[in-house]
């Protein structure tokens, strides 16, 4: 029902439980056949005249204009406020409960804009949480109704946030559609934007996971150049922290961590707990593949970044990789039983086995097994990971995973097994 309705609904009802006829309220500022047209959602009332028939009905423009007095109005927003506090302090299941129950209150219905904050601040919790599959619902209602009565700004975000869990969720299929459609949208919309350019990395960050190094180049190059022109410190941190990945990706190790250290630097100035936390782990990782020698500065990265995500809306999924790092600076470091700890609990952290983070945790993790001469547990591992890469599509990545795979099998003397490998490496490389 459109706002003009419902306001001639509250009018309606209101003079008549005051007694008055339309003409006894019109008098004598309206006439009776202006205040019947609003009463039937003919007419959308000016501001003022709002007002003026507030004062004669004796009652709120809040009420009027939102069906909730001042106070329940009030109210409402001091309940938002709370529950996007302890969403952005990192209470993830308060933060659920009460966005929940704001999403009960009937007073909240009317509230277009309210209601649109209140589900998509409840879809984070959800998503902060581990929920994958309710957020995602969620989000993808608010992404389907997003129509005039949501902003620009607000439509990226509800696309950026259901693209990164499609991701989260292994559904990259669903998430490149989600991107690719809301960008396309966007910048015809409005042009290149900060909040365009997240989006953008978020979306190149998908390409890089699917194994399409080559969209994800030409894409990584387009973003750092609309952000060079925009000039602000969030389009720079967006396309330069993705755009690294990409570099690193493609072998350019020099141009990846030049990239990652700017966006860390910029981040560290300007950006918020959760990103911040987020970036360092990315640095972390650059580190450890491109300079393991530093594996002690990464692990230190890793620690402050686990403090970070302990103090803000962070998901499982995020503490996950962090706590995988943490394993994976372990294991170079030459502390395997440590990192057999940290792994483990990545892992737990998860909501499915079925993420590609999850078996890359086992795979580091039959690593810590070998080098504590756990040569079963060893194997046992590498038998999971077998499993779940005979189910993912063949690209780059998946090919290195056979090789780290094969290598493995190798060091504990099973043959047969690297040979089969090593041999599924060359297939998903096409050679």
């Amino acid at each position: 029902m459109a706002a003009q309705d419902l306001i001639g609904q509250r009018i309606k009802a209101i003079r008549r439980q005051r007694g008055l006829s339309q003409a006894q309220l019109a008098h004598p500022e309206l006439s009776d056949s202006y205040v019947s047209l609003i009463e039937s959602g003919k007419r959308t009332p000016t501001p003022a005249v709002l007002e003026l028939l507030a004062q004669k009905l004796d009652c709120s423009l809040t009420y009027l204009i939102n069906g909730v007095t001042a106070e329940q109005m009030q109210e409402l927003e001091l309940a938002l406020r709370f529950a996007r506090m302890a969403l952005d302090n990192g209470e993830a299941e308060e933060s659920r409960r009460r966005y929940a129950e704001l999403l009960a209150d009937n007073n909240l219905a009317g509230l277009a804009s309210m209601w649109q904050e209140a589900r998509y601040g409840y879809a984070l919790a959800l998503e902060a949480c581990g929920a994958l599959d309710e957020a995602i619902m969620v989000l993808g209602e608010l992404n389907d109704s997003a129509g005039e009565a949501m902003t620009g700004e607000r439509k990226i975000a509800v696309a950026l946030a259901l693209c990164r869990c499609h991701r989260e969720h292994g559904d990259l299929s669903a998430a490149v559609r989600v991107g690719e459609e809301a960008l396309a949208a966007a910048v015809q919309s409005a042009g290149w934007t900060d909040e365009a350019v997240e989006l953008g990395a978020t979306l190149l960050g998908v390409y890089l996971t699917r194994g399409d190094l080559l969209r994800a180049e030409h894409f990584a190059a387009e973003l750092l150049s609309v952000a060079e022109s925009l000039g602000t410190p969030r389009a720079t941190v967006a396309s330069c922290w993705n755009a690294a990945a990409v570099a690193e990706q493609a072998g350019r190790m020099d141009e990846a961590m030049a990239l990652i250290e700017r966006a860390t630097a910029i981040q560290s100035e300007t950006g918020d707990p959760r990103n911040l936390a987020r970036i360092r782990n990315a640095y972390a990782f650059t580190l450890l593949r491109t300079r393991p020698e530093e594996a002690e500065r990464a692990l230190g990265l890793l620690l402050r970044a686990e403090r970070e995500h302990e103090t803000s809306a962070t998901s499982p999924f995020d503490k996950a990789r962090c706590a995988y790092g943490i394993g994976w600076a372990e294991l170079v470091l030459g502390r395997p039983e440590n990192a057999r700890e940290h792994l483990t609990a990545a892992m737990a952290q998860l909501p499915t086995t079925r993420t590609e983070l999850y078996n890359h945790a086992r795979l580091l993790r039959s690593q810590a097994y070998f080098m504590l001469h756990q040569d079963d547990d060893c194997a046992a591992e590498l038998r999971a990971v077998t499993d779940w890469l005979d189910t993912v599509p063949a690209t780059r990545k998946t090919a290195e995973t056979w090789m780290t795979l094969a290598e493995m099998h190798r060091r504990i003397g099973d043959d047969a097994q690297g040979v089969a490998a090593y041999q599924r490496a060359l297939a998903c490389a096409d050679l």
